[in-house]
């Protein structure tokens, strides 16, 4: 679904990705990690064509991201849906009519099929169209955004892969276990290939089997989370040693998962 491929780029004279290659299959979810400004949600922007590598390729479904004409990337973008890290929601916009956005103006839909798919999609995310529809995002909590976000990323595109940046930061625990949950919802039941770019090791823990670590703008590993855990590498250890006790809880939740099946 989606190769980056020996991909180098830089903002003016500083090198942000150095050679990163790394591939998502359909239906898969990867989380894509590491110290803040090492390049993860770079790697984002140049997913959706917004920025181009110096060198190397971008593919979607094996096409070229970087070669193609605007329009074309327009075509790519509509089998993606993104989530930005503060949601990118219209302030101006009810929930309802944020959701409804991308059919609103690119259908022919009567406002009323809209605002019914609208309300289906607000159910689908675990939110009560009736009690959140009408009401402006600085109403609602920074989970209630994030999902609001999410359904609204699945209403524009139908997608078949979905990008989040950051999708769980300045969340408190409780929305962040339901951001979560929604996204792992949304790989389970719609097979939607997923790249979830993060810094937060216990969250990327509790919703992927892959992870690639990227360090100083390098690929310092891309396997599971067994190897993850036994990994030598100078710069994934020096990364992940804050998180060893997460490391283990998890391991020990797996461990009993497997003797209670």
């Amino acid at each position: 679904m989606i190769e980056i491929r020996r991909v180098n780029f830089s903002y003016w004279d500083k090198q942000i990705l150095k050679d990163v290659s790394f591939v998502v299959d359909d239906g898969e979810m990867v989380v894509v990690m590491g110290p803040s400004g090492s390049g993860k949600s770079t790697i984002l922007r140049l997913i959706l064509g917004l920025e181009c590598p110096h060198s190397g390729q971008v593919l979607i479904d094996g096409q070229n991201v970087c070669v193609m004409k605007e329009k074309e990337k327009q075509q790519i973008r509509k089998k993606i849906g993104m989530v930005f890290q503060d949601g990118a929601l219209f302030d101006s916009m009810t929930v309802g009519e944020n959701v409804g956005y991308y059919l609103l103006e690119n259908s022919r839909l009567r406002w009323e099929e809209i605002a019914d798919r609208a309300a289906e999609m607000l159910g689908f995310v675990g939110l009560d169209p009736n009690e959140v529809g009408d009401k402006l995002p600085e109403e609602l909590s920074g989970g209630m955004r994030r999902r609001v976000a999410i359904g609204r990323a699945l209403l524009s595109t139908n997608p078949r892969a979905m990008l989040y940046d950051e999708p769980t930061t300045g969340l408190d625990p409780n929305a962040t276990q339901n951001v979560l949950g929604l996204i792992t919802k949304l790989h389970q039941e719609k097979g939607i290939a997923s790249i979830v770019v993060t810094h937060q090791i216990a969250d990327a823990l509790n919703i992927a089997d892959r992870f690639v670590v990227i360090y100083d703008g390098e690929v310092a590993f891309d396997g599971d989370q067994d190897t993850l855990r036994a990994c030598q590498d100078a710069r994934v250890k020096d990364f992940l040693l804050p998180f060893r006790e997460s490391f283990e809880r998890v391991a020990r939740k797996k461990f009993i998962g497997l003797e209670q099946g």
